[in-house]
């Protein structure tokens, strides 16, 4: 699936030239910015080398940055770019720290944004492994709290649940007992065998597929070295280590190292970007809760998978990992920022629905959204998670609009009402 690179036994001395001219470095390093693998590398042009060449003066170039790192007793590496790093200074800016982009987000809207990005990264995440929904029924379904009734919808509930627990527990170190419990969590009623739920696998015959050709793209470690594996992964997790890795940096890696392992029979990818959520939110980067990164990985799946292809075909450089994985924080922190200014948009709109006598903040979305989509039902669940209020007040606010004549309560059976838009409600608006 993967094109093997070309030795680099044999170094061309034109390598050395190139090296060692002040153009030639300047060539090698604009291309390694990009940290192409050989089958874009071989069509490259820099002055009279051929293909092979150019990958082994970028490779030797490479191997100026080198870091180590290791799990196991399994030697990894991985080099930082200019990109990386201007990339780093901008997260650090915008995602973490007590300053910056908290204006970002208005403290009296944090609490909705919060609770769909979740729903969004629940829905994404469970999507990309198989899931079979559409975003809009999976969120009605989170917001009402119905029960699932298939696989797909038990991924999604997992997820958005084992989201909300790691929230809980941010500050706390990882075990392999944690782990376990996060992948119990994610996988209830979603695995072909229940006793694989919050279990590390016990076989080898468990293999990374490409499901349009049956070839077999990755081969885990034996299961029998899980429990080593783990728990280096634990201690990169939990301590600093003696040379200074960056959190984020760090934070790839840990999300790159469980899908590796694959130390389950089933739910690595859905585990792996929960604990990497969890690295980052332990490190104060609060503003990890409110990015969805598995909706921008679903739609770049097959760039995702490569990721990983081309970090074991070249050696184990986790580097094309990382350059794939900032690349998606870029476009996740972009994709929170329009969403936001979205948001303020409908804000606007929601202030007209204000001007309406005896009306809350709360009834103003609730009307702006029955403005918008006039098949739409709500229930007092529903009204309860979207702002995070009590019982009493999400009732309050439904009961408060059925009094005011824009809703009408419909009895579903003797203890649930739905409330949906009444037929004059455009009448009471204008």
């Amino acid at each position: 699936m993967i094109e093997q690179p070309p030795s680099n036994r044999d170094i061309s001395s034109k390598v050395f030239s190139i090296l060692n001219d002040a153009h030639g470095i300047k060539e090698i390093k604009k291309l390694n910015e990009k940290y192409l693998y050989w089958d874009k590398v071989r069509y490259q042009k820099i002055a009279d080398l051929s293909p092979e060449e150019i990958w082994q003066t970028l490779k030797l170039y490479r191997s100026f940055n080198y870091k180590d790192v290791s799990f196991n007793n399994t030697h990894f590496k991985y080099s930082i770019t200019d990109y990386i790093q201007k990339s780093l200074h901008e997260f650090d800016l915008h995602i973490g720290g007590s300053m910056g982009s908290k204006s970002l987000i208005p403290e009296a809207d944090k609490t909705r944004y919060l609770v769909s990005s979740l729903m969004e990264e629940a829905i994404s995440s469970s999507i990309m492994e198989g899931a079979n929904t559409t975003r809009r029924k999976a969120k009605e379904m989170l917001r009402k709290e119905s029960q699932p009734k298939n696989k797909g919808e038990y991924m999604i509930v997992n997820n958005y649940l084992t989201i909300k627990h790691i929230l809980k527990h941010t500050d706390e170190d990882i075990t392999a007992e944690s782990i376990l419990q996060v992948h119990q969590l994610m996988t209830k009623n979603t695995l072909d065998s229940v006793e694989n739920e919050g279990k590390f696998r016990k076989q080898d015959d468990i293999y990374v597929v490409n499901t349009s050709t049956n070839e077999i793209v990755h081969y885990p470690p034996p299961f029998s070295e899980i429990p080593n594996y783990i728990a280096d992964l634990c201690i990169f997790f939990n301590k600093d280590q003696s040379d200074f890795i960056h959190p984020i940096i760090k934070g790839m890696i840990i999300h790159f190292m469980i899908g590796w392992i694959h130390p389950f029979t089933d739910g690595n990818g859905r585990t792996a970007r929960a604990i990497f959520y969890w690295y980052l939110l332990k490190k104060g980067y609060w503003l990890m809760e409110y990015l969805s990164i598995s909706r921008i990985i679903s739609d770049s799946k097959n760039q995702y998978e490569k990721a990983y292809l081309y970090t074991e075909s070249d050696n184990l450089d986790v580097s094309y990992f990382i350059n794939y994985h900032t690349d998606v924080m870029h476009k996740a922190f972009d994709a929170l920022r329009n969403y936001i200014q979205n948001k303020q948009k409908e804000n606007l709109q929601i202030a007209n629905f204000l001007k309406l006598p005896n009306i809350n903040q709360r009834q103003a979305q609730i009307l702006k959204t029955l403005y918008d989509e006039p098949e739409v039902v709500f229930s007092v669940k529903e009204v309860q998670n979207i702002f995070q209020v009590s019982n009493f007040s999400a009732r309050s606010d439904l009961t408060g609009l059925v009094n005011l004549g824009y809703m009408i309560s419909i009895p579903v059976n003797k203890v649930q009402t739905n409330y949906a838009r009444s037929e004059n409600f455009l009448e009471l608006i204008k």
